[in-house]
């Protein structure tokens, strides 16, 4: 077993990984970044453009044979036979679930930044409050102040296209020119902000770039984002971080690589230990800064693993927190609606983007009596094509050609909820189960509670009362609970941040209290969800931290 020196370790590249390699090169400093999914340069998207007819299942979503190998990934809405090839095999990776888990894992250098939304909302100052206002889990140990300038420096690196549109729960950022809604959208927007004063309609914010920026072109609406843009139009670990990172010369990148603990000695971090998973053999990798950057589970399944004298639990868990406090949002809760009239508008190409309404739930004098926190809502309205005859009757000459005119236009709303802490949601090693290359499994047990309960019922009559406003007719509600947690990608907590370190993992550097040069910048370390989507607080969290670190290497602290 080699053992390798460097600077800094980072380990996974997506949307955390590829910022703090990012910052810790450009600093100067030798740094390793390990991957446990395979290479994936930018460019590499074999099916980026391929048409139905050349898809073995004719634009399938889920081929029979996937529900053997990809029975969880295959849920997720990134999942289809165009990118089945980003996800991990659930056959080799598997886990336990006491309450069920939907833990969706990508299998490629770049993580879910190849599969992402794109969808970058900041959070707000009511956000980093939110825990010691109303006391549920522990206080945030910065506010948004803290992160403003972080944020700042995100969204020109990575482009987010949207607008100024002074909303005090969805703080303005640094756009570039929004996207622009269609004739539908605007339409609903203005009678339901007509309808509803304490509500806004708005263009999504999206990591999709509408100017050019750093050698990537803006967006020609092509469409198919969830099988890779070799334009680079979206933020992607490839099209940005990762060539940036390899230009400083500082960058050693290995894939295929399975971090399988932190090695620990006197107080710090001293590695990692790692399986290369094509030969089973193990690797110690030694550094002054470990960056974990694995994903909330990957992370926490990381240092629960790290175990030593002074840690029999787990590393930096003193407070026997690590684990627990897993949070996520809950969606798959909404209502749709057709939309009359318009018939001679149609729009251009596959706009990457929706709607979004900012949470206006709890705010002000808008309180509800049954449950705490919010949701926001992400649509967008669109006209059927040629394909809707695969669903209605009829055949001949006539029946053709009136599907050469677009049908009519429809109208949706998905919720998204946010979750409180509950330490009651956690996720431990199983003793028994293994993965393939013989790493202890994850067992999570995670449920949803009252509070979300009774917020899911809300979300669904004002998804239908809003697009009632909005002129649409039959509308329709759906509930989903039956989904399980982790379904929405966005899995948070586990280590998380706090001011305490008998009640949390890490400090307000994202830092660990127990080991300072241990750093955990993913969502594992947050600390509650909010209902935005939370890629771009990971991002600028990451910046921050890193740079942070850095300042306390120059200066000997570290």
């Amino acid at each position: 077993m080699g053992v390798n020196q460097w600077d800094a370790i980072v380990v996974g590249t997506g949307m955390s990984g590829g910022w703090a390699m990012r910052v810790l090169t450009e600093a100067g400093l030798k740094t390793l970044a390990l991957d446990r999914g395979r290479m994936v340069e930018h460019g590499d998207y074999p099916t980026e453009h391929k048409q139905p007819w050349n898809m073995p299942w004719r634009d399938g979503r889920v081929h029979p044979d996937d529900r053997k190998d990809y029975p969880i990934q295959s849920r997720t809405y990134a999942f289809s036979e165009y990118a089945r090839h980003w996800f991990i095999k659930d056959t080799d990776a598997p886990y336990a679930q006491d309450q069920p888990f939907d833990w969706i894992q990508p299998d490629v250098v770049g993580g879910k930044a190849l599969i992402w939304g794109r969808q970058s909302y900041r959070w707000s100052p009511m956000d980093f409050e939110a825990n010691q206002r109303d006391g549920h889990g522990v206080d945030w140990p910065i506010r948004y102040e803290d992160l403003e300038p972080w944020y700042d420096l995100v969204e020109q690196t990575i482009g987010v296209s949207g607008a100024r549109d002074g909303i005090p729960q969805l703080p303005d950022g640094v756009f570039q020119k929004p996207m622009d809604m269609n004739a539908a959208e605007k339409a609903a927007r203005d009678r339901i902000e007509a309808t509803f004063p304490g509500r806004r309609v708005i263009i999504g914010r999206a990591a999709v770039l509408t100017e050019p920026l750093d050698g990537r072109a803006p967006c020609h609406y092509c469409g198919p984002c969830m099988r890779g843009c070799s334009t680079g139009s979206y933020y992607s670990t490839q099209s940005s971080a990762l060539p940036a990172a390899r230009a400083t010369g500082n960058l050693t990148l290995l894939a295929r690589k399975l971090v399988h603990s932190v090695t620990y000695a006197e107080g710090r971090a001293t590695g990692v230990r790692v399986i290369d998973m094509e030969t089973g053999a193990f690797e110690e990798h030694t550094a002054r800064l470990v960056f974990l950057c694995a994903s909330a589970p990957g992370t926490v399944r990381i240092m629960l693993n790290s175990k030593s004298p002074e840690f029999p639990g787990g590393i930096a868990n003193s407070s026997s927190v690590l684990g627990h406090y897993l949070l996520n949002h809950h969606a798959r809760v909404g209502a749709g609606g057709e939309m009359e009239g318009m018939e001679d508008r149609y729009w251009r190409g596959n706009r990457p983007n929706g709607i979004y309404v900012p949470r206006f739930r709890n705010l002000g004098g808008d309180r509800r009596p049954d449950y705490v926190r919010g949701f926001g809502m992400q649509g967008g309205a669109s006209r059927s094509g040629w394909a809707r005859g695969g669903s209605m009757r009829g055949t001949g000459a006539a029946f053709k050609a009136a599907l050469r005119v677009p049908g009519g236009w429809r109208i949706g709303l998905q919720a998204y909820g946010e979750v409180l802490p509950y330490h009651e949601n956690y996720m431990t090693l199983d003793d028994e189960l293994t993965d393939k290359w013989g790493m202890p499994a994850v067992r999570f047990h995670v449920g949803r509670f009252d509070n979300e309960l009774a917020m899911r019922k809300d979300m669904a009559a004002t998804a239908a009362e809003m697009l009632e406003a909005s002129g649409a007719r039959n509308v329709t509600t759906y509930n989903n609970a039956e989904i399980a947690p982790g379904n929405t990608n966005h899995e948070m907590g586990g280590a998380r941040m706090g001011r305490d370190p008998r009640t949390s993992v890490l400090n307000g550097w994202n830092q660990c209290h127990d080991v300072p040069n241990l750093f955990v910048t993913d969502g594992a370390c947050m600390t509650s969800s909010a209902c935005q989507n939370p890629s771009l607080t990971y991002m600028a969290l990451t910046a921050r931290a890193a740079n942070y670190a850095i300042d306390q290497l120059k200066t000997g602290t570290l």
